[in-house]
């Protein structure tokens, strides 16, 4: 029984039946009548009659146009002419007969068709004729036309929905990632390419597989310098006295290598003269110990024996304090357990020193004596060098200073370094390694009374060895020997040769940054991407605040605390808001003075940059202060204002792009932003760092963690201690687990992502492999300030502990990279 004989025997659901003629149909004006079809009104169309059946009555539905409105839906394409004809029916026992002959004739599959659009409203049913409709409803004299009109519909809709089918057919079964074709897609498939080693197996190097050789995070700072470069060789009319035609100055005057050469030692006696002259060359007049020392340090920015800066305290409040604290000494010759070893570096040492003096004119015997004693007192001074820890450091004033170390006369000296501040001897300052200064006082007090000659040598050797960037080739080719054979007893690769223009570009970042850094911002980094940076890290900080929902080791008031935490962290991304101020890349540098030479500018930016560098920790500390530069590829995370910032050189390919797979972003970028975000909680991870935390809990995932890593053997020729790297190892892993969460998320949320084509890599896959590629680097001896694994530890640590690599790899059990058993740190 069809809708209409089941309606007519209940009297109780009477229907109104509407007929809408519609002329010249150019396209559907069926979306007209949505809003009809959510109150219950329903259509059907034979031809160029349009039936609206409502349960309403017909005079609460609109027409479809009126007069007025003609000439708009012409413009609108909507149909070419149109009238209303509002013809109210109701269907009763009475009229069905009429009813079925005029319109419900046209057979069982209509009535079909108008029961299913009764039950569900109608969505884009309407099919439209060609031909003129009649002045007046059709009868049963017109039925075979109407049938004829109502087959040929039927024939057209099956044809549609037939190619409909096929379509969705293709496109459903075709479902995935997209295959991601643009040009930058496409530069990163053939990094991936050439960069790893395919006949490797990942489930048991992944390393090797990935990365190769490549060095991922050198080769983007190497880009981004080589960026800067075409800037500063792009010839452009600057404004006189600019800071962009200032920078221009110097990167030209440091790449005139002719120039440099015809000047040789010539400049560099100039400031020797200054400092009241040299016995090995033959001009010594007089030396003054303070007096010279205040002149190295001053003037020329070179610390024999200390260092002086003023930074934030480490704790609250973090108002700026000077610091003292140990020098960094060309070579540290302080004792080795290989004795072999220590005795070579000590002759290579000596055989440079020799060399420096010789090229100012002193005779060799001279110049051997004194580099030897020079080589003496470095040794020295270096025994009394320790690691330092923050938890060393003294608060003391100037006077208590001076009368512990009383061979520097701390007061002009530190006035001399830090002109823009008023000292007294009530000054405090933060003392590093008090026992380092208190032994220095000694040995220089001793060299004053016996050997002060030696003293000043060993002063202005220290002096030539700082400035041999600036001085010609001799001098910088008897620095490049001594770091060969220093690296090659390190049992390093050989150092490769840097171009002259990567210097040149380093020289003048570093002391016109903030033009150099409105320039390459303006180049590198636009609002997209720095849009699609803050999405991401969005992302990110989420899924750390739903992980720590999960840490074993907190109890609840613990990680309420760490979630707030997360939730007022600070983001600085891609470069400081004056970066892009319009006036700031044309700002003068009033205090540069370039030339006469190299040499001259070199010094008078050194002056330059301490004293920006000072003026700059003295302004009211409400903004961050940036580490980096913006070309820099560092991330970091800053204690003193709980903020974490990302250049904008770190926020380059192979790293990120808007136009990337959320994939690549997410294992690349994402991995990195979730470590510097871990650091947060560094502090409860040490002993006795959180008293409410569950210590068994906690000690025994970090032992679990450690073990783990244990289990890899080191490259050859490395060593570490895993201990001293748990903080870092932790980070690594967490911030994996929370880049995964975080994606994984993100695919739930959204659809249509996108994967690189021709490598085969699933987007899960493609997730882990860009993990792998940001964390390439060179195999090589581990500094010792370095806290972090060696690179094949710190892909294959996090990655072994991530379930889901294994099952995306098909890793089968007890494998390198699918353990019997994972940590939970974060």
């Amino acid at each position: 029984m069809t809708y209409f004989e089941r309606a007519i025997r209940n009297p109780e659901l009477p229907l109104k039946i509407c007929f809408y003629r519609i002329f010249q149909s150019k396209s559907p004006v069926l979306p007209k009548f949505s809003q009809f079809f959510q109150k219950g009104a329903y259509c059907y169309s034979a031809g160029n009659l349009l039936v609206v059946i409502s349960v309403t009555t017909c005079s609460a539905l609109p027409p479809i146009c009126t007069h007025k409105e003609t000439q708009q839906i012409k413009q609108e394409g909507l149909c070419g002419a149109c009238d209303n004809d509002v013809t109210p029916r109701t269907l009763s026992a009475e009229n069905t007969p009429s009813f079925f002959r005029t319109a419900g004739q046209l057979g069982q599959e209509g009535d079909h068709f108008l029961e299913e659009n009764l039950e569900a409203p109608a969505e884009n049913h309407s099919l439209w004729g060609q031909a003129p409709v009649a002045e007046e409803l059709p009868t049963a004299v017109t039925c075979p036309r109407a049938l004829a009109e109502w087959l040929l519909t039927m024939l057209l809709l099956l044809v549609f929905l037939l190619g409909s089918s096929v379509l969705c057919v293709y496109i459903f079964g075709s479902c995935g990632p997209r295959p991601c074709a643009t040009p930058e897609c496409l530069d990163l498939v053939a990094q991936y390419v050439t960069s790893g080693n395919s006949s490797v197996a990942p489930c048991s190097d992944f390393f090797t597989f990935v990365c190769g050789t490549n060095n991922s995070f050198q080769t983007l700072e190497e880009e981004n310098k080589g960026r800067l470069q075409r800037i500063l060789e792009t010839p452009d009319p600057w404004p006189p006295g600019s800071g962009m035609e200032k920078a221009f100055q110097f990167y030209n005057s440091c790449m005139d290598v002719d120039a440099i050469e015809a000047a040789g030692a010539g400049p560099l006696r100039e400031v020797i003269e200054e400092l009241g002259g040299w016995q090995i060359s033959g001009n010594s007049t007089s030396f003054e110990f303070n007096r010279t020392l205040r002149l190295l340090m001053s003037q020329y920015g070179y610390f024999p024996f200390f260092r002086a800066y003023l930074k934030p305290r480490p704790t609250p409040p973090y108002t700026p304090i000077i610091q003292i604290n140990q020098p960094e000494f060309d070579v540290p010759l302080k004792q080795e357990k290989d004795l072999k070893n220590y005795a070579q570096k000590v002759r290579d040492y000596l055989t440079y020193l020799t060399q420096l003096g010789s090229l100012l004119g002193g005779t060799p015997e001279k110049v051997q004596e004194h580099a030897g004693l020079s080589i003496s007192i470095t040794s020295r001074l270096s025994q009394f060098l320790q690691p330092l820890a923050p938890q060393r450091a003294q608060m003391v004033t100037i006077v208590q200073l001076q009368e512990m170390v009383p061979v520097i006369d701390w007061l002009s000296c530190l006035q001399a370094i830090f002109t823009e501040m008023h000292l007294s001897p009530s000054q405090p300052l933060m003392v590093h390694d008090l026992e380092y200064l208190t032994n220095m006082s000694q040995i220089l007090s001793m060299l004053q009374l016996r050997h002060r000659e030696f003293l000043q040598s060993h002063m202005l050797l220290g002096l030539v060895g700082t400035l041999s960037p600036a001085l010609d080739s001799k001098f910088q080719k008897a620095r490049q020997e001594l770091s060969q054979k220093l690296w090659k007893l390190m049992e390093r690769p050989p150092m490769p040769q840097r171009p002259r223009w990567m210097t040149c570009v380093e020289e003048t970042g570093n002391f016109f940054e903030p033009t150099l850094a409105a320039l390459f911002v303006r180049e590198a980094f636009d609002l997209r991407t720095q849009k699609a940076a803050m999405e991401l890290f969005s992302n990110i900080k989420e899924a750390l605040i739903s992980r720590l929902q999960r840490v074993p080791w907190m109890n609840e008031e613990m990680r309420k605390e760490a979630q707030d935490q997360v939730t007022r962290l600070q983001v600085k991304m891609g470069a400081p808001e004056w970066v892009m101020e319009p006036e700031l890349a044309t700002q003068g540098y009033p205090e540069v003075q370039l030339g006469p030479n190299f040499l001259q500018s070199v010094l008078s930016c050194i002056r330059a940059l301490r004293s920006r560098t000072v003026r700059s920790f003295l302004k009211p500390f409400s903004y961050h202060s940036w580490r980096e530069p913006p070309w820099s590829v560092k991330a970091y995370y800053s204690l003193s204002d709980h903020t974490v910032v990302f250049p904008a050189g770190f926020l380059q390919p192979p790293f990120f792009h808007p136009g990337y797979p959320r994939a690549v972003n997410f294992g690349a970028a994402g991995s990195i932003m979730a470590q510097e975000m871990l650091r947060i909680f560094y502090q409860l991870l040490l002993p006795g760092g959180c008293p409410a935390c569950d210590i068994r809990t906690l000690q025994g995932a970090l032992l679990c963690l450690e073990r783990r890593y244990a289990i890899f053997s080191p490259p050859a020729g490395v060593s570490f201690n895993h201990s001293h790297m748990l903080l870092e190892n932790a980070a690594d892993v967490g911030g994996l687990a929370v880049a995964l969460q975080a994606y994984i998320r993100r695919l739930q949320q959204y659809s249509g992502e996108t994967t690189l084509p021709h490598l085969g890599l699933s987007p899960q896959q493609l997730f882990f492999q860009s993990y792998a590629k940001v964390m390439c680097r060179e195999l090589g001896p581990q500094s010792k300030q370095d806290r972090h694994s060696p690179p094949p530890l710190r892909v294959h640590g996090p990655l072994s502990n991530t379930p889901a690599f294994a099952r995306h790899f098909s890793c089968p059990p007890g494998a390198l990279m699918n353990p019997s058993s994972r940590c939970q740190v974060w």
